[in-house]
């Protein structure tokens, strides 16, 4: 069985057709001036930890994220990412309090990968 992958997201897509991640869309809150002094405070500690406990595929590789060469890049949480994605419900908290509708989505077949290391993967999806 093919391992299952997951991701937080937006329920809609913004005006390019992407699911907006979780992260962003709390650190898009934090740019509007929408966060309470603790939520950003969460938001600045976590984020700086997570920026600690993995890479950033976008400084292994520039152009990752670049929607003229991998259009709609997205990345995803490997089943073995537990520790990471254990955080994640503290941004959901700041989400749903703000009224921003974020899910998990679980899949086993992304698309292309273009990124990988032992805590995610970086995929262009299939064109459907």
């Amino acid at each position: 069985m093919a391992d299952e992958y997951v991701r937080f997201q937006s329920a809609t897509s913004d005006e390019r057709g992407q699911f907006k991640g979780v992260f962003g869309l709390v650190n898009n809150l934090a740019r509007n001036g929408r966060l309470t002094a603790e939520q950003n405070r969460f938001r600045s500690e976590n984020n700086a930890w997570y920026n600690a406990a993995y890479t950033d595929p976008s400084t292994v590789d520039p152009i990752v994220y670049d929607p003229a060469v991998n259009a709609g890049a997205t990345a995803w949480f490997k089943p073995s990412a537990s520790h990471l994605i254990e955080r994640v419900a503290g941004y959901l908290e700041i989400l749903a309090v703000h009224g921003v509708d974020c899910h998990a989505v679980k899949s086993t077949d992304l698309g292309r990968v273009i990124y990988e290391d032992d805590v995610q993967i970086v995929v262009v999806p299939h064109v459907r």
